[in-house]
């Protein structure tokens, strides 16, 4: 009981956490995106920086900076800039929709699991989705061009947020919570084991058969956010297009080849 009830709890977190990150990386391979630099990005200003000195930055809609001198710009090439800025503040908001969709996933998730095992209003679900909605917010407040974003040359957003360490994050969320409410859980697999006349390989058939369920229902739900991923990839080419015209067309940027973007076709999450 005490080997089937601790493999059932994994199951359940696994599948959770597989969904969280079918959310958080849907169709991550659809593009491979390299920015050398660091990048600053509000309604105002776009600037991109190494080792914390600033390459260039573009001010207002297409005011250029290279190494703090402004360029002296041809109307077309004041019309490309800006086309530039454009569409960097543009993607903005594709990026900060998919990820808060991710979390919005991640949270159908949650219920779908505990409110299935646990009934209606758990304090399992409740509590997951409350931390997991903080992400949400969290994701909507530091994605903002209101307030800046600061992205490092690794690519994290401000203190490592969306870096790295953001699927460990939801992950640790998730499992906390588990560990948490394992009494509730340890006494709804009592009660499945009732439902199952106490043979143990028809309750792991079933717990396998709910897993299951949720996984199926979870990647349903993920294939929406695929088109949108695709969109913010098509966006960012659109972006990598136009700092090579830049490049060819103003002297002053030709070798600052700062993004360099791989798209691929998949249909897979």
């Amino acid at each position: 009981m005490k080997k089937l009830t601790a493999a059932s709890v994994t199951l359940i977190s696994a599948t959770l956490i597989s969904a969280t990150s079918s959310a958080h990386d849907i169709n991550s391979d659809a593009c491979d995106v390299n920015l050398e630099t660091g990048m600053y990005i509000n309604h105002e200003v776009i600037e991109f920086t190494k080792n914390d000195k600033v390459l260039y930055k573009i001010v207002g809609e297409n005011t250029l900076l290279v190494n703090g001198e402004e360029v002296s710009l041809a109307a077309h090439q004041e019309a490309l800039v800006a086309d530039y800025a454009d569409s960097i503040r543009a993607v903005v908001p594709e990026v900060k929709g998919i990820a808060i969709e991710g979390i919005a996933l991640a949270t159908e998730g949650v219920n779908l699991a505990f409110n299935g095992l646990l009934g209606e209003g758990n304090n399992l679900a409740n509590n997951l989705t409350q931390e997991l909605n903080k992400l949400g917010s969290e994701l909507d407040t530091r994605l903002s061009l209101e307030s800046g974003i600061r992205f490092d040359e690794n690519g994290a957003i401000g203190e490592d947020f969306l870096g790295e360490d953001f699927e460990e994050r939801v992950e640790d969320t998730i499992e906390s919570a588990i560990q948490d409410s394992i009494g509730s859980l340890l006494i709804a697999v009592g009660q499945e084991m009732l439902f199952a006349g106490g043979d143990m390989e028809a309750l792991e058939t079933r717990m396998e058969n709910f897993g299951t369920d949720i996984e199926q229902q979870m990647e349903a739900r993920a294939e929406l956010l695929e088109a949108k991923a695709d969109a913010l990839c098509q966006s960012i080419v659109v972006i990598d297009e136009l700092e090579e015209r830049m490049r060819d067309e103003i002297s002053e940027l030709a070798d600052f080849d700062l993004l360099e973007v791989s798209a691929h076709h998949n249909n897979k999450i």
